[in-house]
């Protein structure tokens, strides 16, 4: 294998000295070299098939150039939306992402982020929702820069990228109600993530709003967001409480749940239960009825965490900011007005 070529080599071709050299392949100080000369540099750059030596670069500046990334389910189609956004920002300012899964295990997100720690990476991006994040919020205080995604600290110690689960809620439950349901059921999500718990909190706030009853039959909870646990729990509130008209779920895949249990029971959506989802995950336009859903804006949550954590490396006294993102409700045919 021949030696990897060098920013020596590159200025012997360009004829430049190494420290131009250094300047003109680097976008924030290429400004400093006259343009013909960085235009000569590149060409000699990517004539000789130069490529930066990331280890070489963070011995200078004290950086690895690498920030962690922690999801708590890969196979949720909500992430991966999220995730290009994170990687699309970091990836222009030079860093690699490196993503990990944790399966909302307590011990492997430990396990994970300790690893990521190890080995010195420059930040974290946390989309964990699991409400107990001991382990990151001292990461936080031990100095390393952290950004909450779906949820943030109660103390407000960490920056955070959220949707307002409430409103999203408040926004399906003012839809339904606007088409004349008075029975209203609630598939909440776990109670031990952040998401799950603030959703609850958010139907129970729209249906004292509205003036409609919300007793202990008209909540289910499922112990996580999936669609066997949304059939599950959908099944034992309409078991509970057989007048039911519409289901407002924590999410789409438990939504998705609901559509089965309602098919297993040889009722209709909507001409039976109407149900909304939250969250309009990709595709989810194409269940039969189509889902109407939350939206919530994926890829921004993505970029904006992604910028969030920049600000702190470039400046390292970023004031800690707690962005919350509109939700939008999507009307689709899983909706309708109650039969009379």
């Amino acid at each position: 294998m021949r030696n990897p070529v060098t920013i020596r080599d590159v200025a012997r071709l360009a004829d430049v000295h190494p420290g131009t050299v250094s300047r003109a392949l680097n976008e924030q100080t290429r400004a400093l070299v006259n343009e013909e000369t960085a235009a000569r540099v590149l060409r000699a750059a990517n004539e000789l098939g130069y490529r930066p030596n990331p280890i070489a670069r963070g011995l200078k500046t004290n950086r690895s150039y690498t920030v962690g990334v922690v999801i708590p389910d890969l196979t949720n189609p909500l992430f991966p939306p999220i995730v290009r956004g994170i990687e699309d920002r970091l990836g222009a300012a030079g860093y690699t992402p490196l993503i990990v899964n944790t399966d909302n295990d307590p011990e492997r997100e430990r396990s994970h982020i300790e690893a990521m720690l190890a080995r010195q990476v420059d930040g974290l991006i946390a989309a964990t929702a699991r409400l107990d994040v001991t382990l990151l919020a001292d990461a936080a205080a031990g100095g390393t820069p952290l950004v909450l995604v779906n949820r943030s600290l109660e103390d407000g110690s960490a920056a955070a990228v959220t949707v307002d689960d409430r409103k999203g809620i408040a926004l399906a439950v003012e839809h339904v109600a606007a088409l004349g349901h008075r029975l209203i059921g609630n598939v909440a999500g776990p109670q031990n993530v952040s998401t799950g718990h603030l959703r609850h909190l958010g139907f129970i706030e729209a249906m004292t709003a509205a003036g409609l009853p919300v007793g202990a039959g008209h909540v289910t909870y499922a112990g996580a967001f999936t669609e066997p646990e949304g059939a599950r729990a959908c099944a034992d509130l309409l078991a509970h409480e057989p007048r039911v008209t519409a289901i407002v779920a924590a999410n789409d895949r438990l939504a998705m749940g609901c559509y089965d249990t309602l098919e297993r029971l040889g009722l209709s959506c909507p001409g039976d239960v109407s149900i909304v989802g939250f969250n309009d995950m990709p595709f989810i336009d194409r269940l039969q009825p189509p889902l109407t859903s939350v939206r919530v804006p994926q890829r921004e949550i993505g970029t904006t965490a992604a910028d969030l954590l920049l600000a702190q490396l470039s400046s390292g006294d970023d004031p800690v900011r707690q962005i919350l993102l509109e939700p939008e409700l999507v009307v689709r045919s899983s909706t309708a007005s109650p039969r009379t």
